[in-house]
């Protein structure tokens, strides 16, 4: 069993309008844009990163927002349910403020003990809001969200699996402990970890795989230290006979990819650099950034790129 691993680290997801995404994560939900950057693989689409304050590993939630890509389909093989921890008392404030942005219908919601909010986001993507004792995570108070009930960082993902016995083992593997089961869905936790700690299995025999397009998410990142963390857990998941890429710098982290048992896209991802490493820790997300690759398409970009402001 691995225990360099120490919670999620960040979620990546597919949108169909970069503005529109903007404001709900910097508006609605109140984080903060830590990143404008674009992808690595096409850079005239945005890659958007939302956080705390300072892009702390486990608050984490980027877009990469296709103009023109299709809405996803739901199914099995994906990440249903993207939640977010919350203080205590906080879900009345946030169902009138969710309502009132516009994301609406609310669905309020106990799980495994803890009151949640269910809300879907612009292109239809599940989240979640949960009520979590003792999360002394520091929020991010300054998209107008108060202290009080502003998001802590991650709570969980939820993954829809036709059969979760496989990812179920692997999650054991990563270090990850069953810690309560409610009908299908089965909950695992990494003892002491980042405060994003929890994965849960939904298991759905015969539902129709997922398609993946605006709403879906791409992959679940999960957090270690460092590179040196990071070649432990991925020889260690190579050996068990996972087809692990190589080590691929992403400027604000290394990352390596493999494919679960139940089709979901699974990333390793480093706590270093972080995400001051190229702008002020005052001004992050403000400038676009780019990887040094696409460096001489800057002019293009700047003048092609919608602005996310309006």
């Amino acid at each position: 069993m691995l225990d360099q691993i120490q919670g999620l680290h960040h979620v990546t997801s597919m949108a169909r309008d970069a503005r529109t995404n903007n404001r709900f994560f910097t508006d609605t939900l109140g984080l903060r844009r830590v990143k404008k950057t674009v992808n690595f693989d096409a850079p005239d689409v945005y890659h958007l990163y939302y956080a705390d304050e300072f892009g702390t590993p486990g608050s984490v939630m980027t877009y990469f927002p296709f103009p023109n890509i299709g809405k996803g389909r739901p199914g099995a093989g994906e990440v249903g349910t993207t939640a977010f921890s919350v203080p205590q008392g906080s879900l009345d404030w946030w169902a009138i403020r969710l309502a009132d942005k516009g994301a609406a219908p609310v669905e309020a919601q106990e799980t495994f003990g803890e009151k949640r909010l269910f809300f879907r986001g612009p292109d239809g993507e599940g989240f979640a809001l949960v009520e979590t004792a003792g999360d002394d995570r520091a929020p991010w108070t300054g998209g107008g969200v108060g202290e009080d009930t502003a998001i802590r960082g991650f709570h969980s993902v939820a993954l829809r699996l036709r059969e979760g016995a496989q990812t179920a083992e692997l999650l054991t593997f990563m270090g990850y402990r069953p810690v309560d089961s409610s009908g299908a869905v089965t909950r695992f936790a990494i003892p002491d970890g980042n405060g994003a700690d929890v994965v849960d299995i939904e298991t759905l025999p015969g539902t129709p795989f997922a398609g993946l397009g605006a709403g879906s998410v791409h992959h679940v990142a999960f957090a270690v230290e460092d590179r040196a963390k990071q070649l432990e857990v991925r020889k260690a998941i190579a050996d068990t006979g996972y087809q692990v890429t190589p080590v691929i710098d992403r400027d604000y982290f290394w990352a390596i990819y493999f494919r679960t048992p139940g089709g979901v896209l699974f990333e390793v991802s480093t706590n270093e650099p972080g995400f001051a490493r190229d702008e002020d820790q005052a001004h992050l997300g403000e400038a676009l950034k780019l990887p040094t690759q696409h460096a001489h398409l800057r002019d293009y970009l700047e003048k092609n790129l919608v602005p996310l402001e309006s």
